[in-house]
Order: C-alpha cells, then sequence, then structure tokens
C-alpha cells in the first residue's frame, strides 16, 4: 500500500477551468493518481498566487546570484538551484525529480525570502549584498 506519497502541480485557470501548464504535469498527474489504491484518501491544498514580484528585484536575485556564483565557483545555473533550495521553491515530484519554481511566476514575498537567502549566504563568505 502506498501510504505517503507527496504530489505537487501548478494549475492555471483559462475558460473558467483549472488546466496544467504542461503537459509533462499532466502525465505526472496521472502517474501520482495510478499509484493510489482504491479507497486510498488524498488530501489537496490550495493556494492561489499572483506572479507580482518586481523586475528590480528580479534584477538583483540575478546580480546577486552571478556575484555569488562566480567567488564560490559554481556556475550561475548551479547557484540560482541552490538559492532556490534555500528558499523553499524547490520540491521533490512523485517521481523523485526535484522541481523548482521560477522566479518569474514569484510573489514579491516570495522574492522577498529569495533576497533574504542571498543576504544570508553572501554573509556566510563575507559579501555584503
Amino acid at each position: 500500500m502506498q501510504r505517503d506519497n507527496v504530489f505537487s502541480i501548478k494549475l492555471v485557470k483559462k475558460n473558467g477551468k483549472l488546466m496544467h501548464q504542461l503537459d509533462a504535469e499532466l502525465t505526472l498527474y496521472k502517474n501520482f493518481v495510478d499509484t493510489l489504491e482504491d479507497g486510498q484518501v488524498v488530501e489537496a491544498f490550495f493556494e492561489a498566487h499572483k506572479d507580482d514580484g518586481t523586475n528590480p528585484q528580479l534584477a538583483k536575485i540575478h546580480a546577486s546570484i552571478r556575484k555569488l556564483a562566480i567567488e564560490l565557483g559554481y556556475t550561475f545555473e548551479e547557484m540560482k538551484r541552490e538559492i532556490k533550495r534555500m528558499s523553499g521553491l524547490c520540491w521533490d515530484g512523485s517521481d523523485g525529480t526535484e522541481y523548482c519554481k521560477s522566479f518569474a511566476e514569484c510573489s514579491k514575498e516570495e522574492l522577498s525570502l529569495v533576497i533574504e537567502a542571498l543576504n544570508q549566504a553572501g554573509e556566510n563568505v563575507n559579501i555584503t549584498f
């Protein structure tokens, strides 16, 4: 019996219905459902987000990630993924794959958490952002 399985998906409202944004997400959903046993209970939690992060926030985030990557010897993409992990923007899918939210889809509050994670990471290596 599958006792614990966490599945996270992002849907978008189109024409009055919640729809999967990508075909791959629909496939993940179907795989999740297929692993359930008859009678197994699934809890759902819905949270609506407004993508209202600002361009200045995004610019600061990308510049800070680039500086940290250079200082620590990572590529930009490696450092960006690590900052997303630190900020709680990554999760493991039911297939074991790690998924991360795009900064462009983040709210102001989420981007503020990213900036705070960057400030903390910078302090650890004596960089002030």
